[in-house]
């Protein structure tokens, strides 16, 4: 056997991936995972399916009022609001907005349609990577491997979890541009990494916090070796080699500021308890090591001991192809950083959210790494990556080839067709009926209630409230059969003292209220008495970015901010805004950016036009020299 691996000039790396037929055959693979999604109806009954909607439709709502960069979600906990996609990657539901904004696809549809692309872009991005490690042949298998393997499909299907599919995109492009910047570090592969890391950033912070040591491994494995598999002989070069991934790793952070800033810093401010108390609690969501063998392939909700319905299998396809793929590709010096880093990845993975390793969740700080993830079998993500690019190492060639691989050959053919066949029968989805109706505000507050799901607080309130009188408006026009349109104001009038205050909302939106207040006793006596301790208070939960204005009367422009504290009474930390002791005006209360948004949206557009300058300056560069 000939050790000497493939280098980097070899044509079957650098044949453009849209002139590689394999690379479309891959695309092509892929109908077999997108085929349910065709089916007629929507998949209401998956876990997730309900709340990605609705998430949608919150975004709708904000775009149509202007906001694009949405933060504030107006109408989930009964209409209190929550900051929703100030906490939750919003890429992959920006993408969603796309299609439902611009090209009028129904919200159902549009959610349908991102769960296809993430398959085709995620079976795209394993071929282009694995094609760069092993050849065409094994990108081929490791994709296929990746679209069918069990969570995966469970992810799509049961879960129906769009950030987590779409995420799957991502972890691969990581893997192949990091790669590059360790192997060949250019302008390009500097760039992809940036890109390739804020991508995943934005799209799913939780597997962002899963896959990144992950990821650190993979690049302190790569550091020490040569492009031709021999060893630094110095600790400087090593160092050296180190700087192209930690600037793409930086840059990535840089362009994703305008979300992962103010989602740590501003994390504080909402109950955190509701994410991993009750039946959240990762304790009860533990895998049994059978359960990673076992075919059960149920639907529903996970349920706390070992029968749940339900599957965490890694496939017995998936494992037996890692397991044989990775002994053949050990054999290829180059390949041993790889074999032995995905090998620990897919095993660690598993053995994360295996219930013989529970005592390790309770450690202080490994524990609190671990606990990120909210569920134990979250951890599997990394084990379908690691054991699927093993698997398609399966096909690498033992000896360098010298001409790339172009035609399907009948056992190329039999490996992929294995593949496909050993989970085709998971690809299903039940499609169901919503149970609240047709997509609307009086549906979602039915979800909200019926499901406890979407009623997330504030750290201010002190009890999580079960409904509202938004949720119970809304559901009245609905019964009546008349339009469920947005509540008028959120103002709460039953708190107001009308012998010493009139009050009128005159503008409202999504993230935006402006309110008429009178306490001039003037010529109304009996309706507006001048009192020091009066006090406008809203049905939103308190939240830091809501700030309020005293208004110009003649033009509408601010004049003085007014402080918004939460109730002094109730349980709910409502805002309240005073009100001055004498006189006549409007108040305005709006969302806007706090210091944390507007530093993470700076630093996003400032590294966008730095990344934008380097290509520029790149390609003039390269042109001038042609």
């Amino acid at each position: 056997m000939n050790d000497r691996p493939p280098t980097t000039d070899d044509p079957i790396r650098n044949t453009p991936l849209l002139r590689d037929g394999f690379f479309w055959l891959t695309l092509a693979l892929t109908i077999f995972a997108l085929a349910p999604f065709a089916k007629p109806g929507y998949f209401w009954g998956a876990n997730d399916a309900r709340h990605h909607v609705y998430f949608l439709f919150e975004f709708d709502r904000l775009w149509q009022d202007g906001v694009w960069w949405p933060r504030w979600s107006p109408d989930f906990a009964f209409g209190y609001g929550y900051p929703f996609f100030n906490i939750y990657g919003p890429l992959s539901h920006f993408l969603a907005e796309i299609l439902h904004f611009f090209a009028n696809f129904s919200l159902t549809a549009s959610v349908e349609i991102v769960f296809g692309l993430s398959i085709v872009a995620s079976a795209g991005a394993m071929y282009g990577y694995v094609r760069g490690l092993a050849g065409r042949s094994a990108g081929l298998l490791a994709a296929t491997m990746y679209t069918y393997a069990p969570y995966h499909l469970m992810v799509l299907y049961v879960r129906a979890n769009l950030a987590e599919s779409m995420a799957f995109v991502w972890l691969p492009l990581c893997l192949w541009s990091f790669r590059a910047c360790v192997r060949k570090p250019t302008l390009g592969a500097f760039v992809g990494a940036a890109v390739a890391y804020a991508g995943l950033i934005l799209t799913s912070n939780l597997v962002w916090v899963l896959f990144t040591p992950a990821l650190m491994l993979y690049i302190l494995a790569l550091l020490p070796w040569e492009k031709h598999g021999n060893w630094h002989t110095s600790i400087g070069a090593v160092v050296r080699a180190g700087l192209a991934p930690l600037a793409g790793a930086i840059g990535g952070l840089g362009l994703s500021a305008i979300f992962w800033l103010p989602m740590l810093l501003e994390r504080q401010y909402v109950r955190i308890d509701q994410w991993f108390d009750g039946r959240y609690n990762f304790r009860d969501d533990f895998v049994y090591f059978f359960q990673f063998f076992s075919p059960t392939w149920g639907f529903g909700a996970s349920l706390p001991g070992p029968n749940d319905t339900i599957s965490y299998q890694i496939g017995p396809v998936l494992l037996l192809f890692a397991l044989v793929g990775g002994l053949v590709a050990w054999r290829t010096r180059k390949l041993r950083p790889d074999v032995a880093v995905f090998a620990l990845v897919g095993t660690g993975g598993a053995a994360l959210g295996w219930s013989a390793f529970a005592p390790l969740w309770d450690w202080p700080l490994l524990g609190a790494i671990l606990q990120s993830a909210q569920f134990p079998w979250r951890w599997l993500p990394l084990t379908v990556i690691g054991f699927s690019v093993l698997a398609g190492f399966l096909l690498a060639p033992t000896e360098p080839e010298t001409t790339p691989q172009t035609t399907l050959t009948l056992p190329i053919f039999m490996v992929v067709a294995v593949a496909i066949l050993g989970s085709y029968h998971l690809a299903q989805v039940q499609i169901v009926e919503p149970a609240e109706g047709t997509v609307g505000l009086a549906a979602l507050m039915r979800f909200e209630r019926d499901a406890d799901e979407m009623t997330g607080s504030t750290a201010w309130v002190k009890e999580i409230p079960t409904w509202s009188p938004m949720a119970e408006y809304y559901i009245d026009l609905d019964e009546a059969g008349k339009p469920v349109t947005p509540v008028t104001s959120k103002v709460d009038y039953g708190s107001v003292n009308y012998r010493t205050l009139a009050i009128g909302s005159v503008a409202n939106n999504t993230v935006m209220e402006e309110v008429y207040f009178c306490t001039d006793p003037g010529d109304r006596p009996g309706q507006c008495h001048p009192r020091d301790d009066q006090a406008i208070v809203f049905n939103h939960f308190y939240y830091p970015g809501w700030r309020a204005w005293l208004l110009d009367g003649e033009h509408g422009q601010p004049v003085q901010e007014l402080p918004i504290v939460p109730e002094r009474e109730g349980t709910l930390g409502r805002m309240t805004v005073p009100v001055p002791p004498t006189g006549e005006g409007f108040i305005l209360l709006r969302y806007q950016d706090t210091p944390p948004r507007t530093v993470g949206q700076w630093l996003s557009l400032a590294t966008l036009l730095l990344l934008a300058a380097l290509l520029t300056l790149s390609f003039i560069t390269q042109a001038r020299k042609k």
